[in-house]
């Protein structure tokens, strides 16, 4: 029997792991199955090459509880270990057993599938552990190793009575630690981190029912017998091929990530990749909401088809974390704890590869199937926007696919849009201006305003769109965007038919001041302007870009620096309009207040503006109208 200190190059490093080396004391389970994986591949990768004599069969990691006993045992059917290799790989902690084994086989194991390191990762069990033993015999001709220790630098190493090959790691689990002796809490953790491993992992047993045998009758009982309760699907979708799977392969992949979500996914993408990187993966496209939040952190992370986080940023283009799926890679480089990703050359490859895929993948849905694209825009649009603005490259690859949507339901390109409204709807510098509405509801009157004159008016109404906006104009020459209630529309108007006043400098001039003292301080600049007859006396607008403004700082988060900015409205009156020359006309300055103000609580109602008190009075001003 042999003793000694365990060969590590800090004083006691178990309060270290148990207290600072690992962010969550959970993933100690993950790191023992994954080192039980990596002992079973490297069994089957010897087998293959010829140097292991021993049949790999089909092997499988098996993880029991015994509450009575307050101890977890994880076993598994791999290359096991000598004396020797127990005290090089177990004491020495900093040595990785994974590193050494790829090294001596880099030419000819290229495809073993190593996933981990013997060393730290099996150090996690002290986080949970006050005794750990590993019970393990090689697949050598080579006596069995019993190793035990106690959470302190001592340990014993002896020769063990394990008759069968591989390893059993003994925990006997801390009083603070008793959740892990619970059999769900073990579910819970096996099927968080380990439900997609290569190796079968079996937890307990289960009951299958049989099929009756021939001549049974209908109320006889069907034969049922207990089976190894497997728990994970060692061969999930995204490790095979796209010629190997259907649509219906992909639709139930998607069912068993998210068993919980009952929308089936629009679209998918399969990710496959071996240069410059490893990295595969399925992202589906779901429907979404345009709440930017709400819908992040659902794409799980795996390394070697272990679980490491479902946070992906720095990975996965900010704009695509809203999407669903896997993404698996060995490339992508991760701390002792696998859980947060460092800054690497490799991973901005990752992000700028997976956008380029998502970008040829929309771009061919739409070549192949316009009507359907079209039909799913709504639910997609809010990740292709986020793109197009964050993504300058995604915004070059999204000209051919990105639509823009009318409030009466037609879809143009960018191209055609402005094929289409180039004619009628340019300012005075010949400038395109595209109207468009946020809110179809709320901004009725001026669209159906806009339509009468025979411009599109375009529906953006995603959160971003100010932001958006922003960037189509500065990438586009000669085009701006302007909702249709601003004060574009108005340059608009004019240039389509010039209109002229139908009353004089000095009457307008009058109008001007009269209208002015009724309004009083409720920070409205009048503008007279010569309109149809048929338009409405009084509308209020905006300055777009004030507007814009206002918005981008509130969802950026006041990114702009520009503090609160006010609001800010014309009141454009229409000197055509016969109920304006009704005010100009009125004897009394009392019944012209009146008009003015109900005329102002109309423009004020139609933009949404008129709420609490001014709402009560214009109701009640209504009503004496009426009478």
């Amino acid at each position: 029997m042999a003793t000694g200190k365990i060969n590590v190059s800090v004083e006691n490093i178990f309060p270290l792991i148990k207290k600072f080396l690992y962010s969550d004391h959970e993933i100690f389970l993950r790191e023992l199955i994954s080192n039980a994986t990596d002992a079973t591949l490297k069994l089957k990768h010897l087998s293959s090459l010829g140097e292991a004599k021993v049949s790999y069969g089909n092997p499988l990691i098996e993880v029991k509880v015994d509450k009575k006993g307050k101890k977890l045992h994880i076993i598994d059917q791999g290359i096991g270990m000598t004396q020797e290799e127990v005290k090089k790989y177990i004491n020495e902690v900093a040595f990785s057993g994974a590193e050494e084994f790829l090294d001596k086989y880099k030419d000819a194991g290229k495809d073993a599938g190593i996933i981990g390191h013997f060393g730290l990762g099996f150090y996690s069990s002290f986080m949970v552990a006050k005794k750990v033993e590993i019970l393990t015999k090689s697949y050598k001709d080579e006596p069995a190793a019993h190793w035990s220790c106690d959470g302190s630098p001592e340990f014993s190493l002896k020769k063990g009575k394990k008759e069968t090959r591989g390893t059993e790691i003994i925990l006997h689990i801390a009083d603070d630690s008793t959740e892990f002796l619970e059999d769900q809490r073990i579910r819970e953790l096996l099927t968080k981190y380990n439900k997609f491993m290569p190796i079968p992992i079996k937890f307990g047993m289960r009951t299958e029912t049989l099929p009756k045998p021939e001549g049974a009758k209908e109320e006889d009982p069907a034969p049922t017998k207990e089976v190894d309760d497997i728990i994970n699907n060692p061969t999930p979708a995204w490790t095979k091929k796209p010629t190997e799977l259907k649509e219906e392969d992909y639709k139930s992949f998607y069912r068993e990530l998210y068993p919980m979500q009952f929308d089936e996914p629009l679209f998918n993408i399969h990710l496959n990749v071996d240069y410059p990187f490893n990295l595969t993966g399925i992202l589906y496209f779901p429907k979404l909401t345009n709440d930017l939040n709400i819908q992040k952190d659902r794409i799980q992370l795996y390394q070697n088809q272990v679980f490491v986080t479902d946070n992906v940023e720095g990975i996965v283009p900010e704009f695509l974390t809203m999407l669903r799926g896997v993404i698996d890679s060995p490339d992508i480089p991760l701390n002792v704890s696998r859980s947060y990703l460092q800054a690497d050359g490799a991973v901005k490859k990752i992000s700028s590869y997976i956008s380029r895929k998502v970008a040829d993948k929309l771009t061919s849905l739409f070549k192949e199937n316009r009507e359907d694209f079209e039909a799913k825009w709504n639910d997609i649009k809010i990740v292709i926007e986020y793109g197009m603005l964050s993504d300058d490259k995604f915004f070059e690859k999204a000209e051919t696919f990105a639509l823009y949507p009318t409030v009466d339901g037609k879809y143009f390109t960018f191209e055609e849009l402005k094929e289409k409204t180039t004619a009628l709807q340019t300012d005075k510098d010949d400038k395109l201006v595209v109207l468009y509405a946020s809110d179809k509801e709320a901004q009725h009157s001026y669209i159906e305003a806009a339509k009468a004159k025979g411009f599109e008016v375009l529906l953006m109404d995603s959160p971003i769109v100010g932001h958006l906006l922003q960037k189509l104009e500065t990438s586009k020459e000669k085009v701006s965007f302007a909702r249709v209630d601003a004060d574009h529309l108005d340059n608009l108007i004019k240039k389509e038919e010039t209109q002229i006043s139908k009353l004089s400098d000095e009457e307008k001039e009058q109008l001007k001041a009269q209208i002015e003292e009724a309004v009083g301080e409720k920070g409205y600049t009048v503008q007279l302007e010569p309109m149809d007859s048929q338009a409405a006396p009084f509308i209020i607008t905006e300055p777009e870009f004030m507007r814009r403004m206002k918005e981008m700082q509130q969802t950026g988060g006041g990114m702009f620096g520009m503090g609160n900015m006010p609001d800010m409205f014309n009141l454009v009156v229409n000197t055509n309009h016969e109920l304006v020359s009704e005010i100009l006309h009125t004897k009394t300055a009392k019944k012209r207040g009146r008009l003015i103000n109900q005329s102002l609580d109309l423009a004020r109602l139609s933009k949404g503006l008129l709420k609490g008190e001014a709402l009560t009075n214009f109701i009640k001003r209504s009503y004496e109208m009426v009478k």
